[in-house]
């Protein structure tokens, strides 16, 4: 052990300045790589959750909000999903903004189904034209209860429990739950991105907001206070951003303090994925659009993990290009992808995601790729993505 000890010692020595400086910052980033995992993706596959309560009267009312805009088909397959909950007491107040379809048909067919059912209707106005803010803001308004569960018409619930799971963690001092929103399990490539995509991204807010540090939700799952939505004066401080009702607001109003987390499998909503990669990538530059009103301290947390990824991939090339310490180097890039795909693998089964990991590691490489893409789409083209 001493003799290699020194003999890694001389070999060390013998380097030049470029090949010491190579070297140092490749493990950098390589303990970049592992901080960001150890410390924070790995909180997500340790978390405990406590069982739900069994007494009704522990159940909270609530009221889901879902806004809908020509989603007729939608509502005939999923709406029922959610009105068919195994909860105490709650409503769903749909908001159907300015549909051209046979929604309000189906709304109304519904209605005589489900006496839970509200219906709020916004009217289209020539002179005036208005996002998914409005509606939601409507919507929200017009919910009786103080706890709003939020969702989207193109989603459904994973189980007949979710609303149980979501209020289990309606306790004293939480006023925000960030929920997963998954996409249904389909054949081909693209829907193996696209939930490896969702995964990662889970595993990124969830793990952030276990950290204390919460700085982000999806809407297609997701609650919060109807107080702390009016004690926020709601979107006012980004209406005239299309998107952003879910991010930009639940950057705003949680805190370490008052948001919890709920991604047990039956607490999912599920949405349909996209089919072809150029409607994927417009889905994601419209999530992506509202980074750029990231305070510039989270867009530099958020952005070190893919960008010490790539160096990571980099310098290690330049490792064995230069011959420093191949062994060590390759050694190091080892245990990386090790650590990453062991969590990811975990947090995979955890979340119920299937079929997903034998090109975890391609996605890994790709990602960098595609969400450079992304950015540079959208700093081209700064005009707004509609919801």
């Amino acid at each position: 052990m001493k003799i290699t000890t020194c003999l890694i010692m001389e070999i060390i020595y013998n380097l030049s300045i470029y090949q010491k400086v190579i070297g140092v910052v490749f493990l950098v980033f390589v303990l970049i790589q592992l901080y960001f995992y150890l410390v924070f993706y790995l909180r997500v596959i340790r978390k405990k959750f406590n069982d739900l309560p069994e007494n009704d009267e522990q159940y909270p009312p609530l009221s889901v909000v879902i806004c809908a805009r020509n989603e007729e088909e939608n509502l005939k397959h999923f709406l029922p999903k959610v009105l068919e909950q195994d909860y105490p007491d709650y409503e769903v107040v749909v908001v159907n903004d300015c549909s051209s379809d046979n929604s309000d048909l189906v709304l109304e067919s519904l209605q005589k189904k489900y006496p839970r059912l509200r219906v709020t209707t916004i009217k289209e106005d020539e002179k005036f034209t208005h996002t998914k803010k409005l509606a939601l803001t409507v919507g929200i308004k017009a919910a009786k209860n103080e706890w709003l569960v939020l969702t989207d018409a193109d989603c459904f619930p994973k189980s007949n429990k979710w609303l149980r799971y979501m209020a289990s963690n309606f306790t004293n001092g939480t006023e925000v739950v960030l929920g997963y929103g998954g996409y249904l399990a389909e054949r081909g490539l693209l829907n193996k991105l696209v939930r490896l995509d969702t995964l990662f991204i889970a595993l990124n807010y969830f793990g952030w907001a276990l950290a204390r540090r919460p700085y982000m939700g999806v809407g297609r799952n997701l609650a919060y206070k109807k107080s702390l939505f009016f004690k926020n004066k709601g979107f006012a401080n980004h209406v005239g951003i299309d998107s952003g009702d879910d991010d930009l607001f639940v950057m705003e109003v949680a805190t370490p303090s008052n948001t919890a987390v709920e991604y047990r499998p039956e607490a999912h909503t599920l949405s349909v994925p996209r089919k072809t990669y150029s409607t994927w990538l417009r889905q994601k530059r419209r999530h992506l659009s509202t980074a750029k009103f990231y305070s510039s301290n989270l867009k530099t947390r958020l952005g070190l993990e893919p960008l010490s990824r790539i160096l990571v991939y980099i310098l290690f090339a330049l490792t064995l290009i230069f011959k420093i310490l191949p062994l060590i180097s390759t050694a190091l890039l080892l245990l990386v992808i090790i650590v990453k795909h062991t969590i990811a693998a975990i947090a995979a089964k955890k979340f119920e995601e299937k079929k997903l990991m034998h090109i975890a590691f391609w996605w890994d490489l790709f990602s960098l790729y595609f969400y450079a893409k992304l950015l540079i789409f959208n700093t081209l083209n700064r005009r707004q993505q509609k919801w």
